[in-house]
This record gives C-alpha cells, structure tokens and sequence, in this order.
C-alpha cells in the first residue's frame, strides 16, 4: 500500500487535523483552574478534575482501539468522533455547575481519544519502514502545535472573554473538521466483522477509572477507605482480571503478546514516565504562576509558551536526530535535559523573574520533545506486526499514567503546602520538592535510557 495514495493522504490530513484540534482541549483550561475555583467555590483539587478527568477518559477509550479500527470504517470513527466532542463542547459551554462542566469535558474525551491512535496505526500502516521517524515526527510536529499552544491560548481567551469562549471555538472548529470529513474522507483501511467481548471492555473501563478516581481523590480525602483505597483496589483487581482474561481469548480486545517483548515494554514505560512529568507540569506551573507568584492566566501562559514551541520543533526533530545517532543517544540526552529544567525549578520562588521562569522550561520543552516522539515511534517499530494492539497498549498505559501525574502533583504540591496554594513561602517549598520528585522519576527514565534501549539492528542481533 502506497502513502502516494490521495485518498490516504487527505484521509491522513484531516485525522491529523482533527486530533491537533480535539486534543488541545486537554491542556487549554489549565490557565483556567483558578477561575473555576472562583466561579464554582471549589478547591484546587477540584477544579483539576476539569483537566484529569480528560486524561482519565482518554485512557478508558483507549484500549478498544485495536477492536475499533479493525471492525468499523475510518470515516465513521472520525465523524462519531468529532460529533460527541461537539456535543461535549455545547454541554461545557452551557454548564453551570462543576458536575455538568466535568460531563462536557467526558464526551469531548471520548470524542478525542480514538482519532490520536488512529493517526499513528495510519502511519505505520501506508509508510514504508524508513520514512517511519520522519512522518512521526511530522505527525509529532503537526499535532503538537495547537496543544503545545493551549495554555497561552486559553489563557489569551479567559483575560479578553472568558471561560465558556473555550468551548464555543470548540465546537465550530470541530463542526468545520466534520464537513471536511463528510465530503473528503475516501480512504480505508481492510476491516473485518471482529467481535467485540463485553466483558473485557467493562473490565478495561474499571481498571482506569477505578486506578484514577482513587489516586485523584487523595488530595481532598486523604487515604479514605470508601474514596480512595477500595477504587483502586477495584482498579487493579479489575487489571488483574482483564489481563487473566486478554490470555484466554481467541479473538482478545487487546492482544497482550507484544508485551513478552521486553524492548516494547520498555519503551512503553519510558514514555510513561515522561508524560507523567509533562502532564504535572502543565498544571504544577500555571499554579505557581498564578497561586503562588500572581502572574495573570496570560502570562503564565506565556511561561509555558517558549517551552512549548520548541517541544514542538523537537517532536519533529527527535525522531530524525535518532535515526542520526541512535535512539539510546537521543534518550539519554533528553534525560539529562530534563534532569536540568526540574534542578532549576528547586530555584523557583515569589520573586522569581518571568524570564527566568521561561527559559528555564524552554530546556524542558527541548528535553520532552527530543524523548517523547522518538520514544514511542521506536517502541511501536519493534513490534509493528502488531501495529493495533501495540499502539493501544502503549497509549493507554502513557494516558493512564499522564491523568495519574496532573492529579497527583496536584496533591503532593497541596499537602507539602498544607492543603493551600498561595503567596507564601510554605507554598514555594512544597514546589521545590515537587520538582525534585520529577527529577527522581527522571533519574529513572535516564537508567532505562542507559541500560535497555538498544537500536534495532542490536536487537535483530541479540535473537
């Protein structure tokens, strides 16, 4: 199958589209968390719910990938797709409760957390092997550039108009993107009448939920039996079950066999691990800049703007430096600038100058963009004979994990402040050590880097 294909390509082009339009839904409101506090009089732990339940949500959608795209057409997929985000857009626009603005945020999740996967199976599936970097990292760089935006966006928008502005451009941009596919999307990939196994999809719903809502809780229960240890007691049991019962099918939701290959499981926890710290992050900054040193929503914004534009120069720059120098090199490198940008956030405090902050996190945005794009396209690639299952289990374990890092950096920043996040210097502190505990999950990423990645030829070799 030839990617020259014009169908494929304007397939290819508007599911790309789609998803850099849909997924910056997920990080545009982390400037707004503050006014939800305000207008809702909700706490912080609260109000980020706005922003993990997303993630949450993603990570629920996730895992049928693989049944989807096997069993249904491309063009329905997108169009069912874009039509719950727009319905999810409305709801959010309209809310006026913390609850029914949480709803909205679900259906536009669910709208969002199919097309991202989809885009990446497409590619690996019309590209020929040695042109796989470089579509990623276009596909990184493309698809990076709106959420890279988000927080400035969204911060621009809260200032000048407010809140519920976010959610009308929403729905009209995605009401544009369904025309688009109405008319445009000609391009299919070969489908099958693959069953769906009910049992595993409830199973898979549980676990996610059950590991999430149970961590996310612990910022306002505590360890609470009933909020806290019985969901995620609940959530892994339920993996448990899912994973017992994955083995046994003929026809699986998620077939597990890529994981007996050690490189794909750790590649897939490299990139776990690094996205848990760029999901703390979107949120650990906007409330220091706003809660702790009172910039406005714009301008902490702003702070994360440099950083996210060369993240996304990176994406696209990572997979070709890879293919230059190895991927082990390119890993490593991203590590250790990672490992720079959270030391010199311990640095941070009341005073701190808006440049300082900025530049600081450029050079955490040119370390997650060098390590997240090259990570995942070397793990998909040692086991792209089994494309869908591969690329499921990879992002929902990277969705799951981001949702548990926005929500648990939250936590561990409230409770080294005692439960409030404001202009003092306890509030410094508890970032600072905040920060520190990124670097240790980095020191983690840079031993895998050190110890288990290994260029392809070295693996064909090892067999």
């Amino acid at each position: 199958m030839k990617f020259e294909n014009k169908n494929g390509l304007t397939t290819l082009i508007i599911l790309i589209i789609a998803a850099s339009v849909t997924i910056t839904s997920q990080s545009i409101l982390t400037t707004s968390l503050s006014h939800y506090m305000h207008d809702f009089s909700i706490s912080s732990a609260t109000a980020q719910w706005t922003y993990s339940v997303f993630l949450l949500v993603l990570g629920v959608m996730i895992p049928p990938t693989a049944y989807i795209t096997k069993r249904f057409k491309i063009k329905s997929i997108l169009n069912t797709s874009l039509i719950l985000f727009i319905i999810g857009s409305v709801i959010a626009f309209s809310a006026d409760s913390i609850e029914i603005l949480i709803l909205g945020r679900i259906l536009e999740a669910m709208g969002t957390g199919i097309l991202m996967p989809i885009c990446q199976i497409l590619i690996f599936k019309v590209v020929s092997e040695e042109k796989w970097g470089i579509y990623m990292g276009l596909y990184g760089l493309i698809v990076g550039i709106t959420p890279a935006m988000g927080p400035t966006i969204g911060g621009m928008l809260v200032d000048l108009v407010n809140w519920r502005f976010i959610f009308e451009v929403f729905a009209i941009f995605a009401f544009a993107i369904l025309i688009l596919s109405i008319f445009f999307v000609r391009f299919e990939l070969e489908t099958e009448n693959y069953p769906l196994d009910i049992t595993s999809l409830i199973l898979s719903i549980l676990l996610c939920v059950g590991i999430m809502v149970g961590f996310s809780n612990i910022a306002e229960h505590g360890l609470d039996i009933i909020y806290v240890i019985l969901p995620i007691i609940i959530g892994l049991i339920t993996l448990a079950l899912f994973v017992k019962r994955q083995t046994k099918l003929e026809k699986p939701l998620v077939n597990l066999k890529v994981l007996k290959n050690k490189y794909f499981v750790y590649g897939t926890l490299f990139a776990a691990i690094l996205y848990y710290t760029m999901s703390g992050i979107n949120v650990m900054v906007p409330l220091f800049a706003q809660n702790i040193s009172n910039f406005t929503p714009t301008q902490s914004g702003l702070i994360l703007l440099p950083s996210a534009l060369v993240l996304m120069a990176f994406n696209f720059i990572g997979p070709i430096l890879s293919d230059k120098i190895g991927i082990k090199p390119t890993l490593i490198i991203a590590s250790i600038l990672n490992i720079i940008s959270f030391s010199s956030m311990m640095t941070y405090d009341m005073t701190s100058s808006f440049e300082y902050l900025f530049v600081t996190q450029i050079i955490r945005g040119i370390g997650c963009g060098l390590g997240l794009t090259p990570a995942i396209t070397w793990t998909i690639s040692v086991v792209v004979e089994d494309v869908e299952d591969a690329t499921a289990i990879n992002n929902t374990t990277r969705q799951i994990i981001g949702a548990i890092g926005s929500s648990m950096t939250v936590v561990i920043m409230q409770i080294l402040a005692n439960g409030n996040i404001t202009h003092n210097q306890t509030s410094v502190n508890a970032f600072s050590m905040t920060s520190f505990v990124m670097i240790i999950l980095t020191l983690i990423i840079l031993m895998i880097s050190v110890l288990f990645i290994k260029s392809k030829n070295e693996i064909e070799g090892l067999k």
